[in-house]
């Protein structure tokens, strides 16, 4: 999976379409990512003990890792992901559009 914890995405599709996060949590057995005030769902929670409150919470759910599109730092826009190998043979992300560092 290309996409990582801590990386700015964009939704593709579905019911936040257009809304931009960062990734909190990635699934990779799953395919699915967790993006920060992305696909929010009421959660209604027993109390467990006597310091955790009970009530209707506000959770984030996983959303499928090709609903989103990473955002690149140079020019913005939300991208593919490429790889380049470098001259000391590490591997690097890099933007489709721009050919710009995601690091």
């Amino acid at each position: 999976m290309k996409i990582r914890k801590g990386d700015r995405v964009q939704v593709l599709t579905g019911k936040d379409r257009g809304k931009t996060g960062v990734v909190s949590r990635s699934i990779p057995d799953r395919g699915k990512v967790i993006v920060d005030g992305v696909n929010i769902a009421k959660k209604h929670q027993k109390p467990t003990s006597a310091t955790t409150q009970g009530g209707i919470i506000d959770k984030e759910m996983p959303i499928p890792v090709a609903n989103v599109a990473i955002i690149c730092n140079s020019c913005g826009k939300p991208t593919r992901i490429g790889y380049r190998i470098e001259g000391d043979g590490s591997k690097v992300r890099i933007c489709r559009k721009c050919e710009g560092d995601l690091s």
